[in-house]
């Protein structure tokens, strides 16, 4: 073979080579971090709509519609554990819809839909007696489909379902137990939408007005609202993405926020990582559970957990760890 010919082969040779570890380099990037990981199943009916909140280590889930009954069950889940505690039933009208949140070692619960009426009671819960106690009722109209936080030391509650959509927000005094209306709120009105908080900081977007779903996303630290990208951005060809969807479940860990399931057009297992140092999405692994609706949530330190909520008249009790430093892996 002459020395021309040789080179040739071995220059060809060495470009299939780099192509194969071009390849393999490509697929290993393939791999996705954000892992989802069956759980404990919920001891109690399976349902939608309930309220959830953190205190420690536990998480609290109240209430519910499970196709049949409005429930008015309390449920604590120990995440160290991975086992649940059925406890003082929620004394209040059974109802779905309604919100919660924690401030303080205590729980609190609000507004809903008793299957005739939409309700404006609050409650507190507190865990180290299992004792709940009626507080002043909330200030704005009776509702369901709000979307309840707290920041600091005070809750709000906001946007939701009276007859019509609404966008009015509310911040509870836990000392005083008063209401008042606080700074107006720019984006639209809307019910079913999604909040997360990161490091006192909501944001707050998505849901439903008109029948369409709502694109602008927003954050509020308790006296400012700042709108952010909207979800449907395509504006940026590096940073483009679109989450329009309404019934989602919002959820923070390690300084990230997430959104998963929910309707958009119809039933999602769709899951996104928003980082707010630079307003962007992300998306991770999809759910592993059956996509669903009206679900709930729960945030430990490092630990998230997706649970519940129905897929047409199909009701879940099934429990998702959600570990976003995991490699996705379909068989655990």
């Amino acid at each position: 073979m002459s020395l021309m010919k040789k080179s040739s082969v071995l220059f060809l040779s060495a470009i299939f080579i780099l192509a194969i570890g071009c390849d393999s380099t490509g697929d290993e990037d393939s791999d996705e971090y954000g892992n989802w990981v069956e759980s404990s199943a919920f001891d109690g009916n399976s349902r939608a709509n309930s309220v959830s909140f953190t205190i420690g280590t536990k998480g609290y889930l109240i209430a519910g519609y499970d196709g049949d009954d409005y429930l008015s069950d309390t449920w604590e889940y120990n995440s160290e554990d991975d086992y649940w505690t059925r406890k003082s039933d929620f004394p209040g009208v059974a109802r779905s819809g309604a919100v919660g949140f924690s401030i303080n070692g205590k729980g609190y619960l609000g507004t809903g839909y008793d299957g005739e009426d939409e309700l404006n009671d609050f409650w507190e819960y507190n865990p180290d007696t299992d004792t709940w106690v009626q507080k002043t009722d909330f200030g704005g109209t009776a509702r369901y489909g709000a979307i309840g936080f707290s920041i600091g030391n005070d809750g709000y509650i906001g946007t939701g379902y009276d007859g019509s959509e609404q966008k009015d927000f509310w911040k509870y005094n836990v000392s005083a137990d008063t209401w008042e209306q606080t700074v107006g709120f720019g984006g639209q009105k809307r019910k079913d939408a999604s909040v997360f908080i990161i490091n006192d900081m909501a944001y707050i977007g998505l849901g439903i007005h008109n029948g369409a779903y709502e694109k602008d996303f927003y954050s509020f630290d308790g006296g400012t609202w700042t709108r952010l990208t909207d979800l449907d951005n395509d504006e940026d060809d590096d940073n483009d993405f679109e989450i329009l969807l309404s019934s989602g479940v919002g959820f923070s860990i390690n300084g990230k926020g997430y959104i998963s399931t929910g309707i958009s057009g119809s039933l999602t297992n769709g899951s996104w990582e928003y980082t707010p140092e630079t307003d962007t999405w992300d998306d991770i692994p999809l759910f592993e559970g059956t996509a669903r609706q009206n679900a709930s949530a729960f945030t430990f330190g490092n630990k998230a957990y997706v649970l519940m909520g129905r897929s047409g008249n199909l009701y879940f009790d099934d429990v998702w760890e959600f570990r976003p430093d995991e490699l996705e892996n379909e068989d655990d």
